[in-house]
């Protein structure tokens, strides 16, 4: 059938058809007529005249043509109901369709199946009924049906253009096929395909916010220095404070050195602005120009902004961060994974070992040993210093040195500002001198002392001090002033092996430097293992120069060979015996601290001893001939206090905790103490972290249950081994 161009209503009446149509039909009305008869009752024929043939009577005619005119407004009425209760059916299959258009090709009943006219008007259903040629077969496949059937209510928004969609225009169509039945199977899988694009589209929009998210929370959690609980540097390698930043703003001669932030492991927690200013020729690269002193570590303790007060009222109650910045084997053991025949036991021979990956796998250390997080725990135990343990090479380095150049400043400066945000005070101390004071391996190579001793004895003595006066210049400047309240001029120097006059001078000249230069804080310098007594009226006349002691029960062969029962009785008589000599400056020094120590009853943590494996304590050890334990025999084992904390005794934690409390008592007899160490990778006697996890240490550092006032228990009588 021809396109209607035209939108109006399509007349009904049968001048509008073809004049074939209506004798087409002539037969076919003839058989709805007879079922209609057969419906309705037999009409009363006053002639008895046959229905089939002859003329009708007027009176029959009459209620023949009620009849018909009843049929006609039932019809409407159904036809109407029909268009209000449209809805769309299942597409017939196609077998169905082919049979239905050959039913077609035969007359037609008028009454058709409702389900499937879906309120066709006359005209339609006559058009449908028409015999099909080829042609129409082909063009009913793609047939335009124009807005007339949308003006007359039949189209439904929701078959084309979404439910919504306001048709405004007569011109607007749509398929027929579209009209009477679902899509076909091709519009079918557009439709499918339209969905699994807008079902996609949806997907990655979600995963793009789920992605989003995740990075805020994780930098939220450990990845933006403005966090205030977060953890800066729990991934190494996050540079994302770069993202805008030109590289262009670092001059050719500083790209790929210290000063290149784009060289760098991490640049979390950092300034990356580029400036190459430098103060006392050391950088401030990565230092913010702003600072805040208000914090305080916890509410026994005043701001940093406001004076600590006297530390023999208040004593120190810190922690060290040893390990980091001067590598120890014990402590980090994954970095010391070599065969034994390689000798790497120090920094020294690392260094040497890692050769072109010395960069790579040193900075990785600086970046994630210690993080923010270690931080905020430290004050969370209720700790309020924190000792800084670095090495000259953060500063310099000389002739043949090995060690990683200038890289751990930077590391150093942010570990300073992290305490500065928990409000934990800081002592800076050079842990290791060049030529080495002491020939031990933390101090970054073991064996022989050349540091005021030896061929170059004198020029490491004279170049530790240059390096005091650039360190004082840059921590003399006004940011520093409230925050480092102690100064350590050298970690440990071994005086029972160097000239005690050599020592006492290099002290004084360096202590005339700090002041010099403007640093404000307690100057610290080593006791030398001389004993304390020795130091009575030696470097008199200094108020503000201040006598660092360490004390370790395993280092000493007599304590190591000490009861459970005795070590803690030692811990509160001797050592407060001790503190309280050196502190009367008629029989010791005068200002005491006690900056290392810890609570580990043996020495079988393994590579504690020079790098090495092998214990005093079971005899393992070459440095003794046999056993050392209290029992001093073949029972001497290192078993359990090298077994995972979860499988302690009672007692054994017990004893612990009750050794740790009663060395933090008599070291408050002094200026305080630090524990050694914040943490290790799997050394739970030796750090904080790890004994607070085991609960052999008080979760908070000023409220002990053990303060040296009460009778210490046999251990032994309550089962716990002397010798494990």
């Amino acid at each position: 059938m021809p396109r209607r161009e035209s939108s109006s209503r399509p007349r009904r009446d049968s001048s509008s058809r073809p004049e074939g149509h209506g004798r087409r039909h002539e037969s076919t009305n003839r058989d709805r007529q007879r079922k209609k008869r057969s419906r309705n009752p037999r009409l009363d024929t006053s002639s008895g005249e046959n229905r089939g043939s002859g003329p009708l009577s007027a009176d029959a005619l009459a209620r023949l043509e009620r009849q018909n005119a009843r049929d006609k407004r039932r019809e409407g009425r159904t036809r109407k109901a029909d268009r209000v209760d449209y809805h769309e059916v299942e597409q017939e299959p196609r077998r169905e369709r082919v049979h239905r258009r050959e039913r077609s090709e035969r007359p037609r009943e008028r009454t058709r199946d409702r389900s499937r006219n879906h309120g066709y008007d006359g005209e339609q259903e006559q058009e449908l009924e028409r015999p099909q040629t080829k042609k129409d077969r082909k063009d009913k496949k793609k047939r335009i049906v124009s807005g007339a059937i949308m003006e007359e209510g039949k189209a439904q928004p929701a078959l084309r253009g979404g439910r919504n969609e306001d048709w405004r225009s007569s011109e607007q169509s749509f398929d027929k096929q579209d009209y009477y039945h679902r899509p076909s199977k091709k519009k079918k899988k557009k439709k499918l395909k339209k969905k699994w694009w807008i079902i996609g589209g949806i997907s990655l929009v979600l995963l793009i916010i789920i992605i989003v998210a995740a990075v805020v929370v994780s930098q939220k959690k450990g990845g933006s220095s403005d966090d205030e609980n977060g953890d800066s540097s729990s991934s190494s390698d996050d540079k994302s404070n770069l993202d805008g930043v030109d590289r262009d703003s670092i001059p050719e001669k500083w790209r790929n050195t210290y000063l290149d932030p784009w060289s760098w492991e991490t640049t979390s927690g950092f300034n990356v602005t580029f400036t190459d200013e430098m103060v006392g020729d050391l950088p401030i690269m990565g230092l913010d120009s702003k600072w805040d002193d208000s914090k305080r570590a916890n509410d026994n303790v005043p701001p940093l902004n406001k004076a600590w007060g006297s530390y023999v009222k208040k004593p120190a109650r810190g922690v060290n961060l040893g390990g980091w910045f001067t590598i120890e084997p014990f402590i980090t053991p994954s970095l010391f994974r070599y065969p034994s025949d390689k000798g790497v036991i120090d920094e020294y021979t690392l260094s040497k070992e890692l050769g072109a990956s010395k960069s790579e796998v040193i900075e990785k250390h600086y970046a994630t040993f210690i993080t923010e997080k270690d931080f905020q725990e430290i004050a969370e135990a209720g700790l309020d210093h924190v000792r800084i343990p670095y090495s000259y090479w953060a500063v310099e380095v000389y002739d043949s040195d090995p060690y990683l150049y200038r890289t751990s400043w930077r590391y150093l400066l942010r570990a300073i500002e992290w305490a500065r945000k928990y409000g934990l005070r800081v002592n800076l101390d050079l842990h290791s001198a060049p030529g080495g004071q002491n020939g031990w391996n933390h101090s970054g190579r073991e064996g022989p002392i050349g540091w005021l001793k030896g061929d170059d004895g004198q020029l490491n003595g004279q170049r530790s001090l240059d390096i005091h006066d650039r360190l004082s210049k840059f921590f003399a400047q006004d940011r520093y002033k409230n925050i480092i309240t102690h100064y350590g001029l050298v970690n440990e120097p071994k005086m029972t092996s160097l000239d005690t006059d050599e020592v006492i001078q290099w002290t004084e000249k360096a202590y005339k430097i700090v002041r010099d230069n403007g640093v404000e804080a307690f100057v610290i310098f080593g006791d030398g293992f001389m004993g304390l007594d020795n130091w009575q009226g030696l470097m008199t006349g200094y108020d503000d120069l201040v006598l660092d002691v360490h004390q370790y029960a395993i280092f000493n062969l007599d304590l190591l060979a000490f009861t459970h029962q005795k070590k803690v009785q030692y811990a509160c008589k001797g050592w407060t015996d001790q503190a309280e000599l050196s502190m009367d400056p008629t029989q010791g020094y005068g200002p005491t601290l006690f900056a290392e120590w810890s609570q580990a009853d043996t020495d079988c943590q393994p590579l504690l001893n020079a790098g090495v494996n092998g214990a005093r304590w079971d005899g393992t050890s070459k440095s003794v001939d046999g056993p050392s334990c209290p029992t001093k025999d073949d029972s001497c084992s290192c078993s359990m206090p090298l077994e995972d904390p979860s499988k302690w005794s009672d007692t054994y934690k017990q004893f612990l905790q009750m050794f740790a409390e009663a060395q933090m008592h008599s070291f408050e007899k002094g200026w305080g103490w630090w524990y050694w160490t914040w943490k290790t990778e799997d050394a739970p006697q030796w750090s904080y972290q790890l004994g607070l996890k085991a609960g052999i240490l008080p979760k908070k550092a000023w409220d002990r249950s053990f303060n040296c006032d009460s009778s210490v228990p046999d251990f032994s009588k309550q089962g716990l081994s002397e010798s494990y």
